[in-house]
């Protein structure tokens, strides 16, 4: 009887990881085709639809290059720190997570990376459960398959979810600081960045002492970035109300080294005479000859590797704020 137990549950277990995988969608075309829909937008409409509530969409879609570095930046600081370096799960996250869950006995703590968020903002529902958390990172490994690191960036920036009806940073940019993604200033890349997972209560215009910490920390990573420099971390920093922090000093150029004269060769020893082939200018009587080397060919630049910053993206960061980023509603 036991051993018919355990094949039953055997088989059960197998049928049950045959319906997840079955229920992965095809991420290919998301390579090259922008999505026409979200499941987050989709749902919004409908929980208004069903409260009586009229629901408008705001949602442009923009290029990567269209969208500010500094969001680009902040947004992964804040949200992923290892999203080019993992295979669209942090591991080292999820134990956390799972640790931090065990202990409070339910599941409180995020361990979600872009691209885990990216697969629930298209696919999924902001609703909790093992089962949205084994397809969600089922449908991760499958976009980080057929898409590069700035292409699921550049997705995720454009369907995550910035407040009611406002989807995307073109539409986030417009509605909270009135102009374009492209020209957001550091500050609102940063307060846009710490809206997220979740705008409706941490929307960029609630300022309270938790935000201004998490604000203060992204633009110490700007920096550390080279991304502003000590005038601009000083404004920044006084826009969130942070005064009293420090900016780190500007780097002072370093002088060129000087090297040292040669002596003018004795009046019994005749000069050294320049190596074949290298052109050398007959220096005015009592300066010692120059001789001139010729510069090394450059070596040329290999491609950057899948899960590497690619040229004009942001960097790797350094850390994260991910300890609440899958908070609903997101």
């Amino acid at each position: 009887m036991a051993v018919r137990l355990a094949e039953v549950a055997t088989i059960a277990v197998a049928l049950g990881a045959l319906g997840l995988w079955c229920s992965v969608p095809n991420t290919a075309p998301l390579a090259s085709e922008n999505p026409t829909s979200t499941a987050f937008i989709d749902l919004r409409r409908a929980d208004a639809l069903a409260d009586g509530r009229p629901f408008t969409l705001h949602w442009q879609w923009r290029p990567l290059a269209a969208i500010s570095r500094y969001l680009q930046a902040a947004v992964i600081h804040a949200e992923d720190a290892k999203f080019y370096r993992h295979d669209g799960i942090d591991w080292h996250a999820v134990e956390h997570a799972v640790t931090s869950d065990w202990t409070r006995g339910s599941m409180a703590v995020g361990g979600s990376t872009i691209t885990q968020q990216l697969a629930k903002n298209l696919y999924l529902s902001p609703r909790r459960s093992l089962v949205r958390k084994l397809r969600e990172a089922l449908i991760a490994f499958s976009l980080e398959d057929h898409l590069t690191k700035p292409r699921i960036l550049e997705i995720y920036l454009n369907v995550v979810e910035w407040g009611d009806g406002v989807f995307g940073a073109e539409a986030a940019a417009r509605r909270w600081f009135h102009h374009s993604a492209q020209d957001l200033t550091p500050a609102e890349a940063i307060r846009l960045a710490i809206a997220l997972p979740n705008p409706f209560l941490r929307a960029p215009n609630v300022r309270d002492a938790e935000l201004t910490r998490k604000a203060v920390r992204l633009v110490r990573l700007l920096r550390m970035d080279g991304m502003l420099d000590a005038a601009q971390e000083r404004t920044t920093l006084d826009q969130f109300g942070a005064p009293d922090e420090r900016v780190l000093p500007d780097r002072a150029a370093s002088p060129a080294p000087s090297s040292p004269t040669p002596s003018p060769p004795a009046h019994d020893e005749p000069a050294a005479a320049p190596p074949t082939g290298e052109p050398t200018a007959t220096p005015p009587a009592g300066q010692p000859t120059l001789q001139i080397k010729p510069e090394a060919e450059p070596g040329q630049e290999s491609e950057p590797r899948r899960g590497s910053a690619a040229p004009g993206s942001a960097a790797a960061p350094a850390g994260s704020d991910r300890g609440d980023a899958d908070s609903a509603p997101n």
